[in-house]
């Protein structure tokens, strides 16, 4: 071949390569530039009714000597401004219930030279928000976060009390408080015993599948006190008017007219003794005919049923005490209240707080000395038959045994959990391991 032809050969080959290169680049160019040029839609991010995309979001918590109007002036409102703003919210929400180290969102917006609030998010709890949009007139909202209800199961065998338990468990102890709501007519939980057991099914919310928002309600319980069994069911009796009470296995209400106690995890310190004989007065017999429950200063004391307060004041030896009158028959007393809460003539419901405990009057430790009237004669509360509350209707007795049927079952599989047994049962293991081992070696 020529050399003529060489070279031209080798021109031709080196032009197809370099128009097939430059339309590759081309083509390349042409997609960069496509994909620059398409627009990019922002994912909408949505809290409280509002895309936050579309201002500058502000999170921030009540400081101690914050106020409404404070935390707008900071926020480069002037207070004519939030005069307005006040005057128009005051009918749906009071500004100044804010609570220190609750969370409050301000959604701002472009003004004239600076930053302005739209408007103001008040979170009382993690569920529960309060919008005040002051955009043009003030508008307030009250919603709620969504959430998801994850069932739980738990059980224990009682070492030293149901709180610790759970807790040593890792468990919420709002499960122990709930419980002990449920049971406080039926349980002594001050006088619960070493080796008692229990299981329960419980619900926990979640607000969007992730953040942890407490503890929902008990669904099913089963206590054992003593060698005798106590099972709980949830169980709504009237859908119109969301009445909800626990029943155990044969429809019978758990609840009694009368709570075991006026406070909650409390200890029996003193009972009802007409023979005893009391330090404080020189160790003379003098009837003491009240039970005393020993707990902390500024322990909440409930009333144990409901009635109407006859009595609120402080006088000699009872120092601050509340007396209740539940009916012609029944009245109870509290004594040496640290605070009494209530005054004559307020109606009080079974489980409302009523006052604290305290050492007022004659007393030689925090206590509550719980007094038990019948036909206006004091009487040991435990010795009394109290009347059982209402069962559930013959109506919805079926249905309630059918609704039942299966958490019972799900309950009565639950195995029980004794974390102590488990680890001496590992430690045993690993003993058995060892000597294998050892023995092996030899």
């Amino acid at each position: 071949m020529s050399k003529n032809l060489v070279g031209l050969f080798m021109l031709t080959v080196f032009t197809l390569i370099s128009c097939k290169n430059e339309t590759k680049t081309i083509d390349e160019d042409a997609q960069i530039s496509a994909v620059v040029e398409e627009k990019v839609e922002p994912v909408e991010l949505l809290e409280f009714g509002y895309n936050l995309n579309n201002y500058t979001v502000v999170r921030d918590t009540i400081k101690a000597g914050d106020s409404f109007g404070e935390i707008l002036q900071r926020n480069n409102l002037d207070y004519p401004q939030i005069y307005n703003i006040v005057e128009g919210a005051k009918d749906s929400f009071d500004i100044t219930k804010l609570q220190v180290g609750k969370p409050y969102t301000l959604l701002m917006v472009e003004g004239d030279s600076v930053q302005l609030p739209k408007c103001f998010i008040y979170q009382p709890n993690k569920i529960d928000y309060v919008v005040v949009d002051f955009a043009d007139t003030t508008i307030v909202k009250k919603g709620k976060k969504d959430v998801t209800l994850v069932e739980r199961e738990a059980t224990g065998v009682i070492d030293g009390s149901l709180y610790l338990t759970l807790q040593e468990q890792g468990l919420s102890t709002i499960v122990a408080y709930k419980m002990s709501d449920i049971y406080a007519w039926t349980v002594d939980f001050f006088r619960i015993q070493k080796g008692d057991r229990f299981k329960v099914i419980y619900t926990e919310k979640y607000i969007d599948d992730s953040i942890y928002a407490g503890v929902d309600q008990i669904k099913a319980a089963y206590f054992e006190h003593k060698g005798e069994p106590f099972y709980a069911f949830r169980f709504e009796t009237d859908s119109t008017k969301h009445i909800v009470d626990y029943f155990d296995e044969t429809a019978d209400n758990l609840r009694r007219a009368f709570l075991k106690a006026p406070v909650q995890f409390s200890r029996i310190s003193s009972r009802y003794n007409l023979k005893r004989r009391i330090a404080y007065y020189g160790n003379r017999i003098r009837p003491h005919k009240g039970t005393d429950f020993a707990a902390p200063v500024g322990t909440p004391i409930l009333s144990t049923a409901n009635g109407t307060v006859i009595a609120s004041e402080r006088r000699g030896g009872n120092g601050n005490y509340v007396k209740v009158k539940h009916n012609s028959t029944y009245s109870t007393q509290y004594l040496h209240m640290q605070k009494r809460k209530v005054n004559v003539g307020d109606y009080v419901k079974q489980g409302d707080v009523i006052g604290w405990v305290g050492m007022t009057g004659n007393t030689s430790g925090p206590h509550v000395c719980y007094r038990f009237w019948k036909n206006g004669k004091q009487v040991d509360p435990f010795r009394q038959d109290l009347p059982q509350a209402e069962p559930i209707s013959d109506s919805l007795k079926v249905k309630y045994l059918d609704y039942i049927h299966p958490i019972k079952q799900q309950l009565d599989a639950i195995m029980f959990a004794d974390p102590k047994a488990d680890e001496e049962e590992f430690i045993t293991e690993l003993n058995q391991d060892n000597a294998i081992s050892s023995k092996k070696s030899n």
